[in-house]
């Protein structure tokens, strides 16, 4: 970890595990149950050696009863979700990409988990800075495009609707939402306390 943890809380103090109410207790115990052992597997931080919460984990201490059920939420949606993984993988970082360094930690955890995918740096990349590289497949890129207009425009034109309608049907659709709106809500946290990547 290159950032010392006084700035990885952004603008949050990370809170000590031993300070915690029960609630946060609560939160903390799910995240290092859940959370932990797929970002150990990932190979990014979710906490710093001493097993305090970085990233998004750490603004969900300050309300761990919305945000208990916030994972449960996002533990629904990729476990029924329809998308291949790397179709919802593309999304998360187009996503990232829309909010740009008010995102960087979102980013900075999806390039690794993308790389996993198989996806390469260079398309990566080019995802990340808001690009539809022509390396991916056609699903991939319509993916991205549909997350795209939908998060700077505000809408999605018939033609793309479509297109996306047939190849994702219309549960593929719900999960392209599904999965935008929790890393939209991710990405809202981590701008607003502008909170850092751990590199």
């Amino acid at each position: 970890m290159t950032k010392t943890s006084d700035v990885l809380g952004g603008r949050l103090p990370l809170i000590d595990p031993s300070a915690m109410t029960p609630e946060q207790q609560k939160l903390f115990d799910s995240v290092m149950a859940n959370q932990l052992p797929w970002a150990n597997d990932s190979g990014f931080e979710i906490s710093t050696e001493d097993r305090r919460l970085i990233g998004p984990f750490n603004t969900f201490l300050r309300h761990p009863e919305i945000a208990l059920r916030f994972l449960e939420f996002a533990a629904a949606e990729s476990e029924h979700t329809s998308l291949t993984e790397r179709v919802r993988e593309v999304v998360i970082v187009a996503v990232g990409a829309v909010w740009g360094t008010g995102a960087q930690y979102e980013v900075y955890a999806h390039r690794i988990v993308a790389a996993r995918m198989g996806l390469s740096p260079d398309v990566i990349h080019a995802i990340a800075e808001g690009e539809v590289p022509g390396e991916l497949g056609d699903e991939e890129k319509l993916a991205i495009r549909v997350t795209r207009q939908l998060l700077t425009e505000h809408r999605l034109d018939d033609d793309l609707y479509r297109a996306a309608e047939q190849a994702f049907g219309q549960r593929g659709l719900y999960d392209i939402g599904a999965v935008m709106g929790q890393y939209q809500t991710v990405c809202t946290l981590l701008a607003m306390f502008q909170v850092p990547a751990p590199e």
